[in-house]
C-alpha cells in the first residue's frame, strides 16, 4: 500500500512552481487593465496586492491539504463532510471548472475571430483545441506540469515586446499615488481584477502528488510570484502608455501594447503575440480539466479515461451554445465568481475539521 502511495509522488519542485505560475497567466491578463480600470490610473500597484492576498490564501490550503497528504479536495470534501453533502459541493465544483473551462476558451476564440479570424466560424478551431487539450491533459498532472514549463520559456519573451510601449510611455501617470476616493471603486477593481490571477487554488487537486510536500506552500508562493511581477510589469506599462479612457474601453489591452513598436519583418506583432498566447491558454485549462475528471471520478467512484472525452465533448457545447454573446459573458462571469468560493473554501473545512478534534478529544 506504502509502495502505490509513493508511486503517485510525481511532482518535482520546479513542476509545482511552474503549475502554479502557468495556471495563472491565461486570458485574464490580456485584460487586465481594463478589470481594474475603475481605479484609472491608480490601479498600478494592485498585482502586488492581489499578491499579499494570494500569499494568505494560499496557507488554508496547504494546511487543510497537510492533513490529509494522500487524499484530493473532492476526497477531503467527503471525509469532512459525509458522502453525500461531499459528492454534493464536489459536483458544484466540477460544473464550475466546466463552465470556466469554456469560458477561457470561448474568450480565446473570440479574440482569434476579432482580430485575426473576421467573419469565420470559430468550429474548427475548437475541435482542434479541444483534441490538443485532451491529448496533453490523458499524460496526467506530470504531464501537464511538463507543458506548463515549456510553455513559460516559449511565452516569458513577449515581454520583450512591451518595451516600445515602456520606452513611449509617460512616468507621470503613477503620481499621485492611489488617487481614487470612492471605495466601490477599488472593490469593483479587487472583484473584476482578481480574477485575473485565478489558478493557483488547484494546488488542493494535485497537492497528493507533490513528492516534497513540506515545501509545497514556498514552491506555490515562488510561482505565484513569478505571475503576480508579470501581471504588475504590463499594468505598469498599460497605465504609462494609455489614456485613462483607453484602459477603461481598450478590450485586451496588452496585446495592443505590443502595436507600439514594429518590425521590418513582420507587420503584426499583436498576432504573433496571440499564436504564442495558445500555450498559456492550453496550460491553464488543461489544469483544471484535469481537476474535473478527477472530480467525476469521485463522484462516480470509479475511473476511466472515457470521462476526459465526455468533459470535452461537454465544453465544446458550452462554447457553441446558441446563445448571445452577453448570456455567454453573464453565465462565463458568473462561474469566474463561484471560484472565490472555492478560494474561500479551505477555512469552512479547517474549521470542521477543528470541531471534529475537539469531538474526539472530548470523547
Amino acid at each position: 500500500m506504502s509502495t502505490d502511495k509513493s508511486k503517485r509522488k510525481l511532482l518535482n519542485p520546479y513542476h509545482v512552481v511552474f503549475l502554479a505560475q502557468s495556471v495563472m497567466i491565461g486570458t485574464g491578463i490580456l485584460s487586465l487593465p481594463q478589470q481594474l480600470s475603475s481605479l484609472g490610473y491608480s490601479q498600478a500597484f494592485m498585482p502586488l496586492l492581489f499578491g499579499v492576498i494570494a500569499s494568505v490564501t494560499l496557507y488554508p490550503m496547504i494546511w487543510i491539504n497537510s492533513k490529509y497528504p494522500n487524499e484530493n479536495l473532492f476526497r477531503i470534501n467527503e471525509i469532512l463532510l459525509g458522502k453525500w453533502l461531499g459528492k454534493f459541493i464536489n459536483l458544484f465544483f466540477v460544473i464550475q471548472f466546466i463552465i470556466f473551462i469554456a469560458g477561457i476558451i470561448s474568450n480565446y476564440m473570440h479574440l482569434i475571430q476579432s482580430t485575426a479570424l473576421q467573419e469565420q466560424t470559430i468550429t474548427g478551431p475548437v475541435l482542434c483545441f479541444l483534441l490538443l487539450l485532451v491529448y496533453i491533459v490523458s499524460g496526467g498532472i506530470k504531464s501537464i506540469a511538463r507543458f506548463c514549463i515549456l510553455t513559460f520559456f516559449l511565452t516569458i519573451g513577449m515581454v520583450y515586446f512591451t518595451h516600445w510601449a515602456f520606452e513611449k510611455g509617460d512616468f507621470s501617470h503613477f503620481l499621485p499615488l492611489y488617487n481614487f476616493f470612492s471605495v466601490h471603486d477599488f472593490y469593483e477593481a479587487i472583484k473584476r481584477g482578481y480574477l485575473s490571477i485565478l489558478g493557483y487554488e488547484l494546488i488542493m487537486f494535485y497537492f497528493p502528488y507533490i513528492v516534497d510536500q513540506k515545501k509545497a506552500y514556498r514552491h506555490t508562493l515562488i510561482g505565484i510570484w513569478i505571475s503576480i511581477l508579470i501581471c504588475f510589469i504590463t499594468t505598469a506599462i498599460s497605465v504609462m502608455y494609455y489614456s485613462e479612457w483607453q484602459l477603461e474601453n481598450v478590450e485586451f489591452s496588452v496585446l495592443n501594447l505590443f502595436k507600439a513598436g514594429e518590425f521590418s519583418f513582420i507587420e503584426r506583432i499583436d498576432i504573433f503575440g496571440i499564436t504564442l498566447w495558445v500555450f498559456l491558454i492550453l496550460s491553464t485549462v488543461a489544469a483544471y480539466l484535469w481537476c474535473a475528471k478527477k472530480g467525476v471520478d469521485s463522484l462516480l467512484s470509479k475511473k476511466s479515461n472515457a470521462y476526459l472525452y465526455i468533459l470535452a465533448i461537454i465544453i465544446f457545447f458550452v462554447v457553441k451554445m446558441p446563445f448571445s454573446r452577453d448570456f455567454q459573458e453573464k453565465l462565463f462571469y458568473g462561474a469566474n465568481y463561484v471560484a472565490y468560493m472555492l478560494i474561500l473554501w479551505p477555512i469552512l473545512l479547517i474549521m470542521v475539521y477543528a470541531l471534529r478534534k475537539k469531538k474526539q478529544v472530548q470523547l
